[in-house]
Formats: structure tokens, C-alpha cells, sequence
């Protein structure tokens, strides 16, 4: 449980944890490459230590040296059947790209994780991994986890995907790294790309096509090294912070800014935030820069469309952001956010209504009408419970800096799953005031 007041300013420089994404797929290709992939700047989270734990029980040496991670690979065809469930924890990453790789081998596997990993869908990435010749099940006929996994040989296809998913389009690339030919995955928008790129630099013959991504099964995937740069994802709770929290200037060094996950930069550009990236260049293929971010009069915008899918997990903290921008914030197209950790659409709503702020939601979005110009305040201090949601429970961690009265998040240790040591890091911050 955590108990948060409100402050007078956020000051300093901070480096926020490795990037998630990118940590789940240096951990799965490092293990299908032959040789030694070495991983720096890779975050200990919950998630992405159960992808750890998935490979270890396939036959993956993973070791820890100080702050580098040495994936000891085996090759494509080197994984050999685990001897118990694999257990994915609350990772929905590790669940549909690990569907992907463990389709198209030769034993079988069942996944499982906890209570809330086991109720999101899962039928998005079976239909496709059915489509190429899978036997991929349901054991409770729910759409859900656990899954039965039969590996066997996989067919090409060319799969036209319902939606914009980076897990999605992931799961089927990977499969296709198993295939008989040429596998292609078509989206109706863009979504994040660090799949295409690290495969990549192992040694994958990928294709970009606007919205369509190719790849060709290769002979051998080669160990590398690689650099991951600091989590847009979790950056976005500091630079929220600092935009809404008067008297405030923080910087956030190397932080990933890749276009197709760096949409809250845009929006926070159309809201009238004073960001300025500092340092831009290219680390291990992906984008870099540090941030400056400044305390803003904000204005309120409309979130939608393409933008969507590169702004997915920061949505619940835009719509904190819009409670204190003038006018009017809409967001919607964003459907997703029904089915991720929790329900954020409603857990959003119900909070931040029990907070004071006017918010209503929709089938899938927000309408949000700000209360900055009235002379009461924007927010009100209140117990908050996040579902063991961890980009709630940060959201509303930044909401409380900004809130009447003390904010009391009752399930705070579930940051832990994308950000372990987020509070101490906020409380350095202002500590320094």
C-alpha cells in the first residue's frame, strides 16, 4: 500500500528501466540463435523474468552477470520439451510470441499463468497459428490460458490481421521462422516494429511493406549483443508527472523513442507540452534520445486512429494528463485497453470519477472535460484499487502528487511487473524540492 500527497515540484535526471518489448524478444532470439547473446539494460521485471524462467525450462542456459544478461542459444531447432506447465505469470507478451516459437516444434507444451493472464483472449494469435497448420488449444474451451501447444510442422500463409497487435503479428512471424515458405502479416495500422527489427540484426530475412511484414525462414539465427534502451511505457508516468506538477523540469535519459511506440510524444506535442529531446541517435537499431520535460499549460486534443497502436499502454496516463489540459480530450479507437491487465477503460473511469474528475467513458475510449479553470481543484485525493494493475496503480501514483488530500493505492506492489523501484524513484524526484 502506498500514500501519496500532493507536491510542489518534480526536479532531476533519471534513467528509467529497460524497455519491456525489447527485453522479452532479446531473451526469445537470443535462445533460437546459435551462440551467445548478451543483453545490457534489461529490466527485472516480473514479465520479462518469466521469459527467463519459460527458456530455462525449454534447455536454455540464461545467465546473470552484474548487468548483463548472456543467453547461451541453442539454435532454431534447439529447445527440448519442458518437463512441467510453463508458467507465463501475468505476461501476455511471453503467452502469444512463446505460441509462436513453441508451434513449430517437435514436442509439446502446455502455458499457463495466474488468474489474470489465464482471462485475456488468446484466440487472436490461434486462429492464425491454426491457419498454418497448429494444434493449438484452449484446455477450457475459453479462448484463454492455459493452452495445449502440439508442435508439428507449420505451413505459410499470409494472414490479414483484425487488428493492430504487435503480439499479434509477432506470434505469427515467429511461427513463420518454422514455415514452409514465405509468411506475411498485413494490418489495418502500423503497430510496434521491435520484432521486425532486432530479428534483423540475427540474421532474419524481413520485409516492411507499409502495413505488411514478410519473413523467410532462415537457416540459422546468429547471438548478438544488445542494448536496450529505457521503456517509453515507463517514461511516460515521469513525463505526465512533470507536465501537470507546477514548478517542475525533469530529464529522462535514453529513453526509446522508435515511431511506432512513441505516440504519447505526439499527443503531448498536440496538447502544447514543453518536451525537448536531447542527444537523438540510433542505439542497437533503435531510435534514442534523453528528454527534458517541462511543467505545461496544456490544451485538451483527440486521440484516434493510426496513432492508436503506438500509444496503447500510455493511454490510461493520457487520460490522467487531459483532466488538467483546457477544453475538451477525447480518446477512442482504443478497444484494446478492455482487455489488457484489467479493464482499463472502466477502472480509469471509476477512479479518476472517484477523484473528482469529470470523465465518461465509452465502448472504447474516453471523453474527459478538464476542471482547470475553476477555482476548486482538479482532483481530490481518494483509496484507489488497480485490479493488481501496474500502469494503473503508476498513473494514479502521479495522479496523488496532484491531488487534494492523500491518494491510497492499495495494491501498489504490482508496479512491480513492468517497474521495479518506480516509487523510489519518484520520491527522489521531489525529494530534491
Amino acid at each position: 500500500m502506498k500514500k501519496i500527497t500532493r507536491i510542489t515540484g518534480l526536479k532531476g535526471t533519471l534513467r528509467v528501466p529497460g524497455d519491456k518489448s525489447i527485453s522479452h524478444r532479446a531473451i526469445m532470439f537470443g535462445s533460437l540463435a546459435e551462440g551467445t547473446t548478451t543483453i545490457h539494460g534489461f529490466l527485472k521485471g516480473a514479465d520479462c523474468l518469466s521469459t527467463i524462467d519459460c527458456f530455462r525450462k525449454t534447455g536454455i542456459s540464461i545467465e546473470e552477470k552484474e548487468d548483463t544478461i548472456y543467453v547461451h542459444g541453442k539454435g532454431l531447432h534447439g529447445l527440448h520439451k519442458p518437463e512441467e506447465t510453463l508458467d507465463v505469470g501475468n505476461s501476455g507478451t511471453t503467452t502469444r510470441l512463446i505460441s509462436g516459437i513453441l508451434a513449430g516444434q517437435n514436442f509439446d507444451t502446455v502455458l499457463s499463468g495466474d488468474a489474470s493472464l489465464n482471462s485475456r483472449p488468446m484466440g487472436r494469435i490461434m486462429k492464425p497459428l491454426s491457419m498454418m497448420g497448429a494444434d493449438i488449444t484452449s484446455i477450457h474451451d475459453t479462448g484463454c490460458a492455459p493452452l495445449s501447444i502440439k508442435g508439428r510442422s507449420l505451413n505459410a500463409i499470409h494472414y490479414d490481421s483484425p487488428v493492430a497487435s504487435a503480439q499479434v503479428k509477432s506470434c505469427v512471424l515467429l511461427a513463420g521462422l518454422y514455415a514452409n515458405g514465405k509468411t506475411s502479416v498485413t494490418e489495418p495500422a502500423l503497430s510496434r516494429d521491435h520484432t521486425e527489427r532486432m530479428l534483423r540484426s540475427f540474421g532474419a530475412n524481413i520485409v516492411s511493406d507499409k502495413n505488411t511484414c514478410t519473413i523467410t525462414p532462415p537457416e540459422t539465427l546468429h547471438g548478438q549483443h544488445i542494448e536496450v534502451p529505457g521503456d517509453i511505457s515507463s517514461a511516460a508516468f515521469f513525463i505526465v508527472a512533470a507536465l501537470i506538477t507546477p514548478n517542475s523540469e525533469i530529464t529522462i535519459n535514453n529513453v526509446g523513442i522508435n515511431d511506432t511506440r512513441a505516440g504519447i510524444l505526439k499527443v503531448c506535442q498536440d496538447m502544447g507540452a514543453d518536451i525537448t529531446l536531447l542527444n537523438a541517435r540510433e542505439e542497437g537499431g533503435e531510435p534514442v534520445a534523453d528528454l527534458l520535460v517541462k511543467t505545461s499549460s496544456l490544451r485538451g486534443t483527440i486521440v484516434e486512429g493510426d496513432i492508436i497502436p503506438a500509444l496503447i499502454d500510455e493511454l490510461p496516463v493520457i487520460a490522467l494528463m487531459a483532466c488538467f489540459a483546457k477544453g475538451q480530450t477525447i480518446i477512442k479507437d482504443a478497444h484494446e485497453l478492455r482487455v489488457k491487465e484489467s479493464d482499463r477503460i472502466a477502472i480509469m473511469t471509476e477512479n479518476l470519477g472517484a477523484m473528482g474528475a469529470d470523465i465518461i467513458d465509452t465502448e472504447d475510449g474516453f471523453i474527459i472535460n478538464s476542471r482547470s479553470n475553476n477555482t476548486i481543484p482538479v482532483l481530490y485525493g481518494t483509496n484507489i484499487n488497480c485490479s493488481m494493475d501496474h500502469r494503473i496503480a503508476m498513473t494514479f501514483a502521479v495522479a496523488g502528487l496532484n491531488a487534494d488530500g492523500e491518494t491510497i493505492i492499495t495494491d501498489s506492489d504490482c508496479v512491480d511487473v513492468s517497474y521495479p523501484g518506480f516509487f523510489t524513484q519518484l520520491e527522489q524526484l521531489f525529494s530534491q524540492n
